[in-house]
């Protein structure tokens, strides 16, 4: 059944081709991109981004994936934007897994390449390669025969990579996918990927040449003034209980969270005495991101306060979405902390950024399935000027530099080693904590816009 759902992909645009022959293409497509994603489109920023720049320089674009979640305000206020949705599917739990893959596979192909062909003609289509590579890349690729219009991928990972991580890198499946990302990869007409060490991988071992795009933090994410975190504070505290205040106030008047409160005196937000630290970490709660590494260092950092260790109280927030969130809640259920407390928020995109350029800490657990992209939960935080600790991969010195912006660990210990350090004396301002933050201002770091305009807009032949 495999092999008969891969000949079709391969005949079906033979037909299509002979048949565009005949068709004459749309008038007026110069100006039109279509930025698809076979994912949801409130948790894929950099293609967010990318329909973003796109538009700034005059293009009118067709964002098109699942909408579970709402994408940023940017996205929906602007006019040259039209959101494409695309409807999940349910899938029948009949018969092998392999059965059930294949019926997924083709419906999700006829879902995506109905919704590819009824819109506008563009003269671009812009892939988000992973999730998942079967079968986006081969209906773009249909799609773009039979629009006459060129296909540029995106490389996020590789889908194979990611399935492995449930099947085993020898699974028919798995073996099936990365055959077919490397045959259908070359039939692009560019390629964008997000790490140096990914673009030379593309190169030896997929004949694929493709051009370094860095995820780089969008304008918004900077550090929080201290009203605005105060106001965030206040709404997440009516819902979560770590960002309550910890005690009653002496005045029944002052409007307090556990971080800050408004000065009675003159109405001025200040932090809070004696406040606990706030450490976060975002997730898709995937299987490349094993949070139990966190929890037990944060069951270390406890027992460094036991014992002693003159360290602040803690509060994590773990933030997103994804099939182990109740797995790892049932866990954190289990934890009885008397100095940390935990919450799993699932944030509005406008708090996101808020939040971290709130926080005194991020913590990033990303392992990347194929060793060779980059974690954008980290690019934001550098965006915010927060120093981030982060598991140790191959390729993750292109990011994180070690003792400069934030702290790379291999184990749980190691960890928690890495918090008690930090936090030691909070919230004084001096030590590794305050050194690191330092160097991310002073680093001037291009963000996304700069990026974008020297790297992907000569694709597009600037602003036609």
């Amino acid at each position: 059944m495999a092999a008969l759902l891969l000949l079709l992909l391969l005949l079906l645009p033979l037909l299509l081709l002979l048949w565009r022959r005949h068709r004459a293409p749309a008038p007026g497509a110069g100006g039109r991109v279509c930025v698809a994603v076979l994912g949801d489109l409130g948790r894929s920023p950099r293609m967010q981004y990318h329909a973003l720049s796109l538009a700034r320089h005059g293009r009118d674009v067709a964002l098109l994936g699942y909408l579970r979640d709402r994408p940023h305000g940017d996205v929906l206020r602007s006019g040259r934007i039209r959101l494409v949705p695309v409807a999940e599917l349910r899938w029948l739990h009949v018969g092998p897994k392999l059965f059930q893959y294949v019926i997924k596979v083709v419906a999700q192909s006829i879902q995506l390449l109905s919704a590819m062909l009824k819109i506008e003609q563009p003269s671009y289509i812009l892939l988000q390669q992973n999730p998942p590579g079967l079968p986006a890349i081969a209906v773009a690729w249909v799609a773009c025969l039979f629009w006459r219009s060129k296909l540029i991928i995106d490389w996020h990972n590789y889908g194979y990579t990611v399935m492995s991580l449930s099947h085993g890198r020898n699974h028919p499946l798995v073996q099936i996918a990365k055959w077919y990302e490397k045959l259908f990869g070359r039939l692009s007409d560019y390629n964008l990927c997000v790490t140096n060490a990914m673009r030379e991988d593309l190169r030896v071992n997929c004949n694929i040449k493709a051009v370094t795009l860095y995820d780089k933090p969008a304008s918004y994410f900077k550090e929080t003034p201290l009203e605005l975190q105060h106001r965030l504070y206040m709404k997440l505290a009516k819902d979560y209980e770590p960002f309550k205040p910890r005690t009653e106030s002496v005045s029944s008047a002052a409007e307090r969270s556990a971080f800050t409160e408004v000065d009675v005196k003159n109405g001025h937000v200040i932090r809070t005495r004696g406040r606990p630290a706030l450490l976060i970490s975002s997730t898709s709660w995937t299987e490349d991101e094993d949070f139990s590494v966190l929890l037990k260092a944060l069951e270390g950092y406890e027992r460094y306060i036991s014992e002693g260790a003159e360290l602040p109280s803690l509060v994590c927030v773990i933030t997103g979405k994804g099939p182990l969130k109740d797995y790892y809640n049932s866990l954190i259920n289990k934890l009885h902390f008397k100095h940390i407390q935990i919450c799993t928020p699932w944030l509005e995109a406008e708090d996101y950024p808020l939040l971290l350029g709130s926080a005194d800490l991020g913590v990033c657990l990303h392992k990347s399935s194929s060793g060779l992209d980059l974690p954008m939960k980290v690019v934001d935080m550098f965006g915010c000027c927060l120093p981030v600790c982060a598991i140790h991969f191959e390729c993750l010195h292109e990011l994180v530099k070690h003792n400069e912006n934030g702290l790379i660990f291999k184990d749980s210990s190691e960890l928690a080693e890495q918090l008690k350090m930090l936090f030691l004396g909070f919230p004084a301002l001096e030590g590794k904590l305050h050194n690191f933050r330092k160097n991310l201002r002073e680093s001037k770091q291009l963000r996304w816009d700069e990026s974008w305009d020297q790297t992907v807009l000569p694709l597009f032949g600037q602003n036609k």
